[in-house]
């Protein structure tokens, strides 16, 4: 056997093992950065979302109703819901039904039944 030209069955079937080896490397990161982009992207629109809904509730008349009330924002992106807690406050401490002008405000921002962001402050008189 002289002279052998070409590749063998053995070489052959060793490089296209090679080959799909790294082609399932490729694609595996491919579909792990498709899913990292996703999460990426329903964080920032949570986070924009509750944002947007604390200046909200900033902007609005400060409400003495029991339990304080605000309203919420209207143009909520499909599948995402906003939520907004507010917690009369007593730094006073006097125990009077009244909250002494200050307010804690959590806003949360739900994507299907998943939590995305959560934003805290407070709302003073």
């Amino acid at each position: 056997m002289r002279n052998q030209k070409g590749f063998t069955l053995i070489e052959v079937l060793v490089s296209l093992a090679l080959l799909g080896i790294i082609a399932t490397g490729i694609l595996g990161a491919l579909g792990t950065s498709s899913k990292a982009t996703v999460t990426n992207d329903v964080q920032t629109t949570a986070q924009n979302l509750a944002q947007g809904q604390m200046e909200y509730v900033r902007n609005q008349p400060y409400d003495v109703g029991s339990p304080p009330e605000y309203a919420l924002i209207s143009n909520v992106p499909a599948g995402y819901s906003v939520s907004c807690t507010v917690t009369r406050l007593d730094p006073e401490g006097d125990g009077s039904d009244d909250d002494d002008g200050l307010q804690k405000i959590v806003v949360a921002v739900d994507f299907g039944s998943v939590t995305a962001a959560t934003l805290e402050s407070y709302k003073v008189k």
